[in-house]
């Protein structure tokens, strides 16, 4: 029996679909923002002594600038993203390191808060939770 050429047509375009679905094989690509932080830097910073001009000069204009209680933060930070996909499935994972000081009225470092997490970040392909 022979199948008439418009019968033919549905088969084949899922065929063809199928493949190219299939054919978007893998991809990976990374992204900074912002710069890495020198951890020397970040150790040298004293409490009681470093200026807020000192800190300026290790570690340039802070990204942004809070005041809490009458009292001056800076912040700064950097974020590194990573993405994959593998035929359909896709992850994108994105970490930070942030750096707070936080400054007494007369401008001199009280507390500083340092979380380092972009260096810890993974490609991964699955879309799932390992």
């Amino acid at each position: 029996m022979l199948r008439s050429p418009k019968a033919m047509i549905l088969p084949s375009l899922l065929w063809l679909l199928l493949v190219f679905a299939g054919a978007g094989g893998c991809a990976v690509s990374r992204g900074d923002f912002g710069l890495p932080f020198n951890d020397a830097d970040v150790s040298s910073i004293k409490k009681g002594e470093t200026t807020q001009s000192d800190i300026v000069r290790m570690f340039g204009a802070p990204d942004t600038i809070l005041e809490l209680d009458n009292r001056e933060v800076f912040h700064y930070y950097r974020y590194a993203l990573k993405h994959a996909t593998f035929l359909i499935f896709s992850r994108i994972n994105i970490a930070g390191d942030e750096l707070y000081v936080f400054f007494d009225p007369n401008g001199r470092v009280e507390q500083v808060l340092f979380s380092k997490k972009a260096d810890k970040l993974k490609f991964q392909f699955w879309p799932f939770r390992a």
